[in-house]
């Protein structure tokens, strides 16, 4: 499949700011789809709504796109209120998970569509058409059906039957999950591409936290039709703001040991499996502000901050392994520490040099953290305490 072509830059946009004010969505007076939902998403950000299934991000994007009514709230497109006009009247295009082509059309006939209808001239669908096919690889299909496509070739035509619309704000609701996971890293990386050539707002839905991650200028993370964490990829990696935003973006998904927060002299310490671990200064200043006591907690630590230590090191802790994953290059280690399932993500190399003789065997390790890394969340609120 072709690449996106190097062309200069196409067109420019009527971009637009879209705004959502305390929206909300309700099915049969008692079902809340999304609730309390206040975002600003600013001209050309690309911005990645994610969450588990039924967590209210479809609803969302579906309610931009006017195919969905909003029960409470405001929703703004530019600086016109969009509540109650109609989905051909707001300047926008989607593409659908599916795809929506017409099955009885060529792909030219599908990308000059919307243009038709529009009584546009045909010189100009013509241009307009050919411009966005060239960007996308896919001139070479103009005479094909949908039937005679690839997954990848229809999700192209359905991204440039959009482009060629020329709208104030693309929205996509999972393009690529049809798509095998091969196709979909490529697409993924053609989509940012895209998003260079084309420079207008984008709000794109997925379930796949690596799309979200790769794709977004920032990441709204929702569960239950509310947003847990508003943020750049960085910053709901590096400073998840719960227990549920820490488990849900990263893979292997974090880990979560039970432990406590203690404080010795006005510093404070986490203590877990019976090995203390000192916090750092900006870990402490952040504590001391909230005057926080000492208390349980959960402490979070991702697979790959572990590291695997010689026994009876200090602050080190004792596990039990009982899988050994083999993921290429890497090897994930399911082990049991302090009552609790965890995953070490180690180089392949250095597993099989360290553990060699117990490969595929159930054995012991030791291992530690540095504290910097670890996370600490209240038990009861799920919030972190370093937020």
């Amino acid at each position: 499949m072709g690449r996106l072509a190097e062309a200069a830059p196409f067109r420019a946009y009527c971009m637009a700011n879209v705004s959502f004010k305390n929206i909300k969505k309700v099915y049969d007076e008692d079902v809340v789809a999304v609730e309390k939902f206040s975002l600003e998403i600013e001209d050309k950000e690309f911005i990645v709504l994610v969450g588990p299934s039924g967590c209210g991000k479809s609803t969302t994007l579906r309610m931009v796109a006017g195919l969905e009514e909003i029960t409470e709230g405001e929703l703004f497109i530019g600086d016109k209120l969009v509540n109650d006009v109609p989905p051909k009247d707001r300047d926008i295009a989607m593409v659908f998970q599916n795809y929506a082509l017409y099955p009885h059309m060529t792909v030219y006939e599908n990308m000059a569509f919307a243009l038709k209808l529009r009584k546009v001239p045909k010189a100009q669908i013509d241009e307009k058409v050919r411009e966005a096919a060239e960007i996308l690889g896919i001139t070479e299909l103009f005479k094909r059906r949908p039937k005679a496509l690839s997954g990848g070739q229809r999700q192209r035509v359905a991204i440039g039957r959009a482009i060629v619309r020329e709208p104030q704000v693309f929205l996509m609701d999972e393009p690529l999950s049809n798509l095998d996971a091969k196709l979909r890293n490529q697409m993924r990386a053609e989509l940012i591409k895209l998003r260079q050539r084309i420079n207008t707002t984008f709000i794109y839905v997925t379930h796949d936290q690596m799309e979200a991650m790769t794709l977004g200028d920032r990441i709204v993370i929702m569960k239950d039709g509310l947003i847990q964490q508003i943020g750049t990829p960085s910053e709901v990696f590096n400073m998840p703001a719960n227990h549920f935003v820490a488990g849900f973006i990263g893979t292997p998904q974090m880990n979560f040991l039970p432990a406590r927060l203690e404080v010795f002299n006005g510093s404070y310490a986490v203590e877990v499996g019976g090995v203390k671990f000192t916090l750092t200064e900006q870990q402490q200043q952040k504590l001391k502000a909230k005057g926080q006591a000492a208390q349980e907690i959960i402490l979070g630590i991702r697979p790959e901050h572990i590291a695997t230590v010689p026994e009876g090191s200090e602050t080190s802790i004792r596990a039990q392994v009982d899988v050994s994953e083999m993921m290429g290059s890497e090897v994930y280690l399911h082990a049991i520490a302090v009552e609790t399932n965890i995953v070490i993500r180690m180089q392949a190399t250095d597993y099989y040099e360290t553990f060699k003789a117990h490969a595929g065997q159930s054995h012991y390790i030791s291992f530690t953290f540095p504290s910097s890394l670890m996370h600490i969340f209240d038990p009861v609120s799920q919030k972190s305490l370093l937020i």
